[in-house]
């Protein structure tokens, strides 16, 4: 299977969570193994630079981890606030409903490792944006930022390339 035959698998599902979104659901596509290898052996392609994988709670994780195993480098969860158990940096962002925060361990990166940034979907990008700041608190220096899917309406990607300029940002499907 190809990447356009993998992607095509993604489905829509109308008024998820609530009523006027239009949820992406990948679960099709991660559920079969030809188009999952391909999707992974796409984005590997994409940066061969990074030192390790960084992936953002929860299905960032799928796709960062399966990535560091195909390039045989390290994984490292972003995850939600109070999450991981050793010391680690804090970043607060904003949701159309509050605020969130999530966390990365001290010692995850050393200083100066390329990483390449993982996440399912870029949206408003303030997800992105906090793990960005997490990733310079840790020392490490962005190679890459790679998304699934960007819903392009919500002006997501404006905002990471004000918070990470010169990096590239792929996003597999625009939506």
């Amino acid at each position: 299977m190809d990447v356009s035959g993998a992607l095509s698998l993604i489905r829509a599902i109308p008024d998820y969570p609530k009523p006027g979104i239009l949820f992406q659901d990948i679960t099709p596509m991660l559920s079969n193994g030809a188009a999952l290898d391909a999707v992974i052996t796409h984005i590997a392609e994409l940066d061969q630079a990074s030192d390790v994988v960084i992936g953002i709670e929860a299905r960032g994780f799928i796709l960062a981890s399966a990535l560091a195993t195909k390039r045989t480098i390290g994984f490292v969860p972003i995850r939600k606030k109070g999450k991981l158990p050793s010391q680690t940096y804090s970043r607060s962002y904003g949701l159309e409903y509050g605020i969130d925060e999530i966390e990365i361990h001290r010692d995850a990166i050393a200083p100066g490792m390329k990483v390449t940034l993982i996440d399912d979907v870029l949206a408003t990008g303030g997800t992105l944006e906090a793990a960005i700041a997490l990733l310079a608190d840790a020392g490490g220096v962005l190679s890459s930022i790679i998304v699934l899917l960007e819903i392009s309406g919500l002006n997501g990607r404006v905002r990471i390339e004000q918070a990470a300029p010169n990096i590239p940002v792929h996003a597999l499907v625009t939506v």
